[in-house]
């Protein structure tokens, strides 16, 4: 693991007085709990931290991070600052803006203040430092890349679907053999993006807040095509799988050709992990699909600043990145510009197997900018009011 050393960060202490004073810190890491190969890697994180560094960091399982944010902005509201409870959150796109807009976020710039803040690949990577259009100022540090792809059992399918409308075809003449998760669920509201980004006539409007006024016509086209959609689906439109984890099962039984995800080394590790048979394959559309940077952030009044500043800077070293792209461990690419490594580092990506299902860096196509935070509430509820609960 590399522990460059660091001049001075925002407040004027080096790194080496942050490790002094995180030494002995319980660090409350509020994260979503619902991949069990996930909460083990912020388990093994978590102990190489308390080992090396006297940091302790507890996995608080979150199933929904914006009650977290309601959780910090009630603290705001009755002054609690400091002594919150809260001392990192796994975040990204609406949750963050809505925290960096109440001014619920630890001082702008810490992020870069930490020492493998050096390797993180800005040039080429550029949502590290834009948050679903939101400039990040430092307030939250990157973590992991998310990309979304499509699998399919290449034993049943022999050429997958390469654009939205060749999925709507696919559908038609493959009735129930594919579908999406209901909205607002995190990957039915992925598939709408996806499908809005491909349907809009112009996609600079979804780097702005939505207007209210001019929303129903920029996404006429979107339910026009999920209205033709649906009556081919899985269960004809009437119950939808329940998240990524549901649809992988149905794509295992045979119940559905198409399923998807947002990690390029989900049906890898899945393959690894005996949950998917090995001829299932990835794919993505032509021109690209969405993709996006998680980050980890601290609370305005987090209680262990110097502890999640630790903790944020061992999940940015090439150790715990590299570990954390292996498909049987969580297969989430890096975040980091692997040729700016020394070489000792770098050789820990370059002779990674990503696994026979995970497309090569070359072949994952462009990734296309999620839309403004504002959209994700304004698509979910424009999506249960045209269609309901969606369940039987």
């Amino acid at each position: 693991m590399l522990l460059a050393t660091f001049s001075v960060n925002a407040q004027g202490q080096d790194w080496q007085t942050i490790l002094d004073d995180a030494k002995g810190e319980t660090v409350y890491f509020h994260a979503w709990g619902g991949d069990p190969r996930i909460n083990a890697y912020i388990l093994w994180a978590a102990r190489e931290v308390e080992r090396d560094y006297g940091v302790r960091v507890v996995h608080v399982k979150i199933s929904d991070t914006a009650s977290v944010v309601s959780q910090v902005l009630a603290e705001k509201s009755v002054g609690k600052a400091p002594g919150g409870a809260v001392d990192l959150i796994w975040i990204n796109g609406e949750n963050f803006a809505s925290m960096k807009t109440n001014g619920l976020l630890a001082a702008p710039g810490w992020a870069q203040t930490l020492p493998n803040w050096q390797y993180v690949d800005v040039e080429n990577k550029p949502t590290v430092v834009v948050d679903f259009t939101v400039p990040t100022d430092g307030q939250e540090s990157p973590w992991g890349m998310a990309k979304l792809v499509f699998m399919y059992d290449s034993a049943r399918l022999d050429t997958p679907p390469s654009t939205l409308r060749e999925l709507m075809d696919f559908a038609r003449d493959n009735p129930g053999r594919f579908s999406y998760p209901q909205p607002p669920t995190f990957y039915g509201t992925t598939f709408l993006k996806q499908a809005l980004v491909n349907t809009v006539p112009d996609k600079t409007v979804l780097s702005e807040p939505v207007d209210d006024a001019g929303f129903d016509e920029i996404v006429a086209p979107l339910f026009a095509y999920l209205d033709e959609l649906h009556p081919h689906l899985w269960r004809k439109g009437r119950a939808f799988p329940k998240n990524a984890a549901d649809m992988r099962q149905l794509l295992a039984d045979s119940e559905l050709d198409i399923a998807f995800s947002f990690n390029p080394g989900d049906a890898s590790g899945a393959i690894a992990n005996g949950e998917l048979p090995d001829s299932v394959r990835t794919f993505v559309f032509d021109g690209g699909t969405i993709g996006n940077t998680h980050f980890v952030a601290i609370p305005f009044n987090s209680s262990n600043q110097a502890g999640a500043k630790v903790y944020a800077n061992f999940l940015l070293s090439p150790m715990a990145q590299t570990r954390k792209q292996e498909p049987e461990i969580w297969g989430d690419r890096t975040v980091l510009n692997v040729d700016a490594l020394p070489a000792n580092e770098r050789a820990l990506f370059t002779s990674q197997d990503l696994g026979p299902a995970t497309l090569a860096p070359e072949d994952l196509g462009p990734v296309l900018p999620e839309p403004h935070p504002s959209w994700v509430s304004a698509l979910e509820e424009a999506w249960t009011e045209r269609y309901g609960s969606g369940s039987e």
